[in-house]
């Protein structure tokens, strides 16, 4: 019996790691592809910021987003991301005021300022979106996070277009994050995660 366990334990865990291997090589192949069209919003995933003003990473996907609205893809942005212990700031909330003074019109911003997790900013994001009518998007974050936030959106019935930010020529370790970003998505698919 204790054979038989062993045996179904072992099993079940290279089962899991052949998944995580799969599902890491579509994150790399989803991550190089930028899908970006015509949409009814840009969705901006947050970043940290700091005291009012956005991280490097944060900016470089605003910065993204600021060129696809520009091109007229969509009409609408929507910055999401909480406060991550800021207490006079969110994520969200600088990222509008990173697009307002970047000559996107105040009216076309919606935030979602209340994101603590990838999982927590694409169902409020999802429920914005359907509240605003909006069917379809572009997702702007950094192309490991695309994959597992696509999906997200579209077990919410959007459609989606990822569009990652670029990367510094220096970006290094992509494939523990792909690894890593696999491990979230599988648990999220089990709904052992939120």
């Amino acid at each position: 019996m204790r054979r038989l366990v062993s045996r179904t334990l072992s099993i079940a865990a290279l089962a899991f790691a052949t998944c995580v291997i799969y599902v890491a090589i579509e994150i790399g192949r989803q991550s190089a592809i930028d899908e970006a069209r015509p949409a009814d919003a840009i969705l901006v995933l947050g970043a940290a910021e700091y005291r009012g003003r956005p991280s490097p990473v944060l900016k470089a996907r605003l910065d993204h987003a600021l060129d696809l609205f520009h091109k007229k893809l969509a009409p609408n942005v929507i910055t999401t991301g909480g406060a991550g212990g800021d207490p006079d700031y969110t994520e969200g909330g600088v990222g509008r005021s990173y697009l307002i003074a970047n000559d996107v019109p105040a009216e076309a911003i919606t935030v979602e300022p209340e994101g603590e997790t990838t999982a927590h900013s694409i169902a409020a994001a999802g429920e914005i979106m359907q509240r605003m009518g909006l069917k379809s998007c572009i997702l702007v974050s950094d192309g490991y996070h695309i994959f597992r936030a696509k999906k997200m959106l579209e077990f919410r019935g959007i459609t989606v277009y990822g569009s990652p930010r670029q990367l510094s020529a220096r970006a290094t370790g992509q494939w523990w994050l792909y690894v890593r970003q696999s491990v979230g998505y599988l648990l999220w698919q089990m709904g052992l995660s939120g």
